[in-house]
C-alpha cells in the first residue's frame, strides 16, 4: 500500500497543520506534499521565506513553493490522502466547494480534535455521512502532542487509529520519525470522542487554576475526569479499551497540563474573570473546548452520561453561570 500512497495533502494553516508538515517532511519515506491554507499572505509568505508568519514561526518549511494552495480544489484534486487541520468549526466552511466526488477514493486522515457543531458529528462521522467516505478510508491522529513541543523536537507520541489497521500502519510509516513515536488502533471513536472531551477538561482545569484552586484539587479534578470520558466513550462506543492508554489518559494530562494547551489558558482566563468572547480575541487561536462543550452537552441528552465536570463548564461557558459558584458545586460531587 505504501508505494500507491505517497501524495497527501495538509488542510489547514494553524500550529497543529505546520507541526503536522514538519513531522511529514522529517519521515524519510519518499512522499509530495501539497499543502492548503486560507491565508493568502501566509501563503505567499512561506512559498517565498520557508516559514509560517503566523504559527511556529521558528520551523523550516520544506514543502515545494508550487505545492502550496490556496484552492483547496486544487490540493485535493493532487492528493490520494487528505490530512484534515482546521478547526471543527470552521470545516463545513473550509469544505464548502467539495462534493462527495472530489473525495472518491481518497483516504482521509483527521488530526482535528473537536466536533463539527450543528450535525454534533465526530469528524469521521461528517466525513462519512456527508461525503459517503468509508469509514474503512478514515484515519484518526490522537495522543498526547503539542504543536509547541514538534517545533523543539521533544520526543512525542501519536495514536493513528482505523477500521483498516493496514491503513493506520501505512499511514504510521509515513508521519514517524526521530522524534514521534506511533501506537496503532482500531477505536476512531473512543480516540476522537476523547480528543474531544480532554478539551472541555482542560477548560475546566484552566478555570479552577482561574479561580485560585491548587495543584491538589487539579489531581482530583483529572482524576474525576478520566473517570467521566471512560463512562461517555463506553456509553457511545461499548468495545474493551483501556483508558489508561496514552490516547485518553496521556492526552488527557498534557492538555490539561501544559503550559502550550490553549484550553487551558482560555479556561484559565475565564476563571479570572474575562468574558468568553474577550479570553477568544486575546487568544488569537481557537480553543475547541468551547465549541466541543456545547455539543457534548447536546449529544449527552440523548445518552444522558452522569458528566458533571463536562455540565459545569457547559453552565459557566454557555449559560453565564459564575465560574467560582460552579467551581464550588463541584467540589461537593467529586470524589
Amino acid at each position: 500500500m505504501q508505494d500507491k500512497l505517497n501524495r497527501i495533502a495538509v488542510i489547514g494553516g494553524g500550529s497543529w497543520a505546520t507541526a503536522i508538515v514538519k513531522m511529514l517532511s522529517d519521515n524519510l519515506l519518499e512522499k509530495d506534499i501539497y499543502w492548503w491554507m486560507r491565508s493568502k499572505d501566509a501563503a505567499e509568505h512561506i512559498r517565498k521565506y520557508k516559514h509560517n508568519p503566523n504559527y511556529l514561526s521558528s520551523v523550516e518549511i520544506k514543502v515545494d513553493s508550487n505545492h502550496i494552495y490556496t484552492d483547496i480544489r486544487k490540493a485535493v484534486k493532487n492528493a490520494q490522502i487528505l490530512l484534515l487541520n482546521v478547526p471543527a468549526a470552521f470545516l463545513k466552511d473550509a469544505f464548502a466547494d467539495l462534493t462527495p466526488k472530489d473525495l472518491k477514493g481518497k483516504k482521509i486522515i483527521s488530526a482535528i480534535k473537536g466536533i463539527v457543531p450543528d450535525e454534533n458529528q465526530i469528524i469521521a462521522e461528517f466525513i462519512h455521512h456527508q461525503y459517503q467516505v468509508p469509514f474503512e478510508d478514515i484515519v484518526v491522529i490522537s495522543g498526547p502532542c503539542h504543536a509547541e513541543e514538534v517545533a523543539l523536537e521533544k520526543l512525542s507520541y501519536l495514536t493513528i487509529a482505523s477500521p483498516d489497521l493496514q491503513l493506520a500502519e501505512t499511514f504510521a510509516s509515513m508521519i514517524s520519525n526521530r522524534y514521534i513515536k506511533t501506537n496503532i488502533s482500531d477505536d476512531i471513536y473512543g480516540t476522537e470522542y476523547a480528543a474531544v472531551l480532554k478539551n472541555i477538561y482542560a477548560v475546566a482545569s484552566g478555570i479552577c487554576h482561574g479561580v485560585g484552586y491548587g495543584d491538589n484539587f487539579q489531581a482530583v479534578l483529572i482524576s474525576n475526569a478520566i473517570r467521566e470520558m471512560e463512562r461517555f466513550v463506553a456509553a457511545i462506543h461499548p468495545i474493551n479499551r483501556d483508558i489508561k492508554e496514552s490516547a485518553y489518559l496521556g492526552d488527557l494530562l498534557v492538555t490539561a497540563y501544559s503550559q502550550f494547551s490553549r484550553n487551558r489558558t482560555f479556561g484559565n482566563m475565564v476563571g479570572k474573570g474575562y468574558t468568553v468572547k474577550s479570553a477568544q480575541l486575546e487568544m488569537n487561536m481557537i480553543a475547541e473546548g468551547y465549541y466541543a462543550v456545547n455539543s457534548i452537552h447536546q449529544i449527552n441528552k440523548t445518552y444522558k452520561v452522569n458528566m458533571p465536570i463536562a455540565r459545569a463548564v457547559y453552565a459557566i461557558l454557555y449559560e453565564k453561570h459564575s465560574p467560582h459558584i460552579e467551581m464550588k458545586l463541584l467540589t461537593e460531587v467529586l470524589t
